[in-house]
C-alpha cells in the first residue's frame, strides 16, 4: 500500500552500526530524513551518502536527523560508514521489514537479478511523525532531488 503525504510514518526499530537499537519513535520532536539506498560500496550510493556527509551542517541546522537505511548487514554498513567518514547513522534493515513498509523494495534488482534489494528513496518526516516528502527513484542510478528535500526541511524549521 502506497504511503501518502501527511500520514503518520510507519514506525520501526533497527540496529545501527554501533549495534544500538534505533526507533523512529525516539525522534518525535525532530525532523527526520530517511534515505533508503540499495547497497553499500556502490558508486551511486557512495556519492549520495557522501553528499549528505559534506552538507550535514544544513541538515543539523533544520533540526533534522539523517538516517541511511540499507538491507546490508550492520557489519557491512559499519565498514562502509568508517571508510567514507559518514557523520550520520546507518541502519541495517537486513530483514527488509522497514524497506517494505516504505514501499522501497525491489522484487528483482535491475542489476544482476538480485532479489530483495532496497530502492533508492527519500522520506522527510516532520516533528509530529507525519510524512512531508517522499521520493522513490525510478532507477537505482538516480538520486533523490536534494533541492526539494532541503526546501521541505527548511520549511519545517
Amino acid at each position: 500500500m502506497a504511503l501518502i503525504i501527511g500520514q503518520e510514518a510507519p514506525g520501526f526499530t533497527l540496529y545501527d552500526t554501533d549495534k544500538n537499537k534505533v526507533s523512529l519513535e525516539d525522534y518525535k520532536g525532530k525532523n527526520v530524513l530517511l534515505l533508503f539506498f540499495p547497497l553499500a560500496f556502490t558508486s551511486v550510493c557512495t556519492a549520495e551518502l557522501c553528499s549528505i556527509r559534506d552538507n550535514i551542517a544544513f541538515y543539523n541546522g533544520t533540526d533534522a536527523v539523517v538516517f541511511g537505511i540499507s538491507v546490508d548487514s550492520l557489519f557491512t554498513l559499519k565498514k562502509f560508514k568508517d571508510e567514507q567518514g559518514l557523520n550520520f547513522a546507518l541502519l541495517s534493515d537486513f530483514n527488509r521489514t522497514v524497506t517494505k513498509a516504505y514501499d522501497a523494495l525491489y522484487e528483482i534488482f535491475p542489476a544482476f537479478e538480485m532479489e530483495g534489494v532496497g530502492k533508492r528513496a527519500a522520506y522527510v518526516i516532520d516533528k509530529n511523525g507525519a510524512i512531508q516528502y517522499q521520493e522513490i527513484c525510478a532507477s537505482p542510478g538516480d538520486l533523490p532531488n536534494f533541492n526539494n528535500i532541503q526546501a521541505i526541511l527548511s520549511s519545517l524549521k
